[in-house]
């Protein structure tokens, strides 16, 4: 698959070709949302948690007798049916996170590329380049070029100035190659690849 590079300026970079087995798969829904699934299950936290009957600061104290009140027979005021008590089947700190075989998140990757090259809705820019920090001089360029909600990828060393001036930019994501993920993909209307964003993918799935 043959696809054309763009400079920030909006200048025709010449074209660069991309493998099928990574860009040109026929994407698949239930495999994109088993990843999705798994990544936001384990970025789920997991420490929600309630004081159970055993942690309660309420006396232990037999407060009734165990014949003649006419009433339940209560051992101590922890029980969950008293205020103050504990509370019953409640949440406990745990993990929320599911397993996921590697060759299934590696082909969820490339089912999110593809599904990104399918729709029309992959750039690939030569490089990231930008000589100043300047977040209004970034939103000019990203205006002309209509990147208004998209993530952004470069190879593994990010531009310093071009982060810092992308990242006050409401709906612009920059991350580097290794950080690439199908959560982000997928949740951002364009994606946006450098050249060596690209060769470090193809290296990766080599």
């Amino acid at each position: 698959m043959d696809i054309q590079v763009t400079s920030l300026d909006g200048k025709d970079a010449g074209s660069v070709t991309l493998k099928d087995e990574i860009f040109g798969l026929e994407p698949r829904a239930d495999i994109l949302h088993r990843m999705v699934r798994y990544q936001q299950l384990k970025a789920m936290a997991g420490t929600h948690d309630v004081k159970h009957r055993s942690e309660g600061v309420r006396t232990g104290k037999k407060f009734v007798n165990q014949k003649g009140s006419g009433g339940a027979r209560h051992g101590d005021r922890k029980a969950p049916q008293f205020r103050g008590g504990g509370r019953a089947f409640g949440p406990t700190p745990r993990s929320h996170a599911i397993d996921l075989p590697k060759k299934v998140r590696a082909l969820a990757l490339k089912h999110a590329l593809s599904a990104k090259a399918q729709a029309g809705e992959l750039t690939i820019v030569d490089n990231l380049l930008t000589k100043e920090a300047k977040t209004a001089a970034l939103r000019t360029t990203f205006g002309k070029l209509e990147w208004s909600n998209a993530l952004i990828v470069d190879g593994a060393e990010l531009d310093q100035n071009f982060a810092l001036a992308a990242r006050n930019i409401p709906q612009i994501d920059v991350l580097p190659i290794q950080g690439i993920n199908v959560v982000d993909i997928l949740r951002r209307s364009r994606l946006v690849l450098t050249k060596a964003a690209v060769e470090a993918l193809e290296a990766r799935f080599a």
